[in-house]
């Protein structure tokens, strides 16, 4: 006998679908499909919580985000964004190593994004900046590099020349 058919008629041929009910064939039907969706939903919430244990300390500023209430930052840039263009308060903002910095940019008309990028266009950093809003990242810089502002929300076709290179000077004597 094959596996298909001990699965379907039983061991000993006891269970046979054409004896069933309606009634039978739709509890079956019900139970089946019930078990393959909440085993499904039992997959992914394992899923989901595994990926969050072993994620859990590799976002870079998670321990400094939790405690940033009692951190004072070294230096703090306020930085205004309107129009499409990012108003810095100096040409280069000088940053020394390991220094912590809190970056509050406010928006005066629409949303847009506040980006740090790396010379490689890797992105160190991001947040979003909502008109209206305490906008503000808490970020300490560990290594020495030049950094480029970028805008890293869609705030329309200007957005895309939202850049202003070489803007924070990182060194570390």
């Amino acid at each position: 006998m094959s596996f298909a058919d001990t699965l379907v008629n039983g061991e000993q041929g006891a269970f046979k679908p054409a004896t069933l009910t309606p009634m039978q064939k739709m509890i079956l039907r019900f139970v089946v499909v019930g078990l393959v969706y909440y085993a499904f939903v039992a997959f992914l919430v394992v899923l989901g919580v595994s990926l969050h244990f072993v994620t859990y300390y590799t976002i870079p500023w998670k321990p400094m985000d939790m405690h940033r209430a009692d951190i004072a930052p070294d230096k703090v840039f306020d930085i205004g964004v309107a129009n499409h263009r990012f108003e810095m308060p100096a040409e280069r903002l000088q940053v020394a190593c390991n220094d912590k910095v809190r970056f509050n940019v406010t928006s005066r008309d629409l949303t847009y994004g506040f980006g740090l990028f790396r010379p490689d266009h890797s992105m160190l950093f991001q947040m979003q900046v909502v008109p209206g809003h305490r906008n503000d990242i808490l970020w300490q810089f560990d290594k020495p590099g030049v950094y480029t502002i970028r805008s890293t929300e869609y705030s329309g076709p200007a957005g895309v020349n939202m850049v202003v290179k070489d803007a924070v000077v990182v060194s570390c004597d």
